[in-house]
């Protein structure tokens, strides 16, 4: 009953945001438009603001809904870079440990009795190097956000370092659009923001865990 009752909830708000049309207050050109109206606000109750800002984050996010990158922006145009990247990071990654936790209430059960063979494998995996693919996929941002955080769910990764993993792997990126939002005025599309140089560096980044993994087993 339980399940169901959750599923019929995330399901009835995502069926909400996108019926009312509410997904498209969180499009670049709304933000842009609101960009003046919201930081009066943020200016008259910068604390109400930013706790409001963070339960929306976690909300979009723990729902798997679609606006985060926008959400990133609006934090460094509103917060700035310092403070808008410690509302982000506590956001997407307390808001991404719902998810996993919800796939992992909803689904975990089905997957195994279905695939059992499969999501054993898997969960060795998980024990040996777990720990190195997800800040290797957090690093890199073209991988989907949300696909991480409900697949992972599935396995019997621990939400714990799930957790501190994603806030670690997740913070370069956030810093970089975020400060990218602190010049919201000037950008005029999301793909701008990641630059060939930007994209290799947090490559590079994203293939640290995997080297050192690999010298530690071969040097032990």
């Amino acid at each position: 009953m339980l399940r169901l009752l959750l599923f019929a909830f995330v399901a009835g708000v995502t069926a909400a945001f996108f019926a009312f049309g509410w997904h498209h207050a969180f499009e670049l050109s709304s933000l842009r438009a609101n960009a003046a109206a919201l930081a009066r606000a943020k200016a008259e109750r910068p604390v109400l603001a930013a706790a409001l800002y963070l339960l929306v984050y976690i909300g979009v996010t723990g729902l798997s809904l679609p606006g985060a990158v926008p959400l990133t922006l609006a934090a460094g145009a509103l917060f700035g870079l310092a403070e808008g990247t410690l509302l982000v990071s506590f956001g997407s990654t307390i808001g991404a440990t719902l998810a996993f936790l919800a796939s992992r209430f909803l689904f975990q059960d089905l997957v195994r009795r279905r695939f059992a063979p499969q999501l054993a494998q898997i969960n060795r995996g998980l024990e040996r190097r777990g720990t190195a693919y997800l800040l290797t996929l957090r690093l890199v941002p073209v991988v989907p956000f949300v696909a991480v955080n409900l697949l992972l769910g599935l396995t019997s990764f621990p939400a714990t370092r799930f957790y501190w993993v994603s806030q670690l792997g997740m913070l370069p990126a956030t810093i970089v659009y975020v400060n990218a939002g602190t010049q919201l005025g000037n950008l005029t599309s999301v793909s701008g923001i990641l630059s060939p140089a930007v994209i290799a560096s947090l490559v590079l980044l994203a293939l640290l865990p995997l080297v050192g993994h690999a010298l530690k087993k071969y040097l032990v």
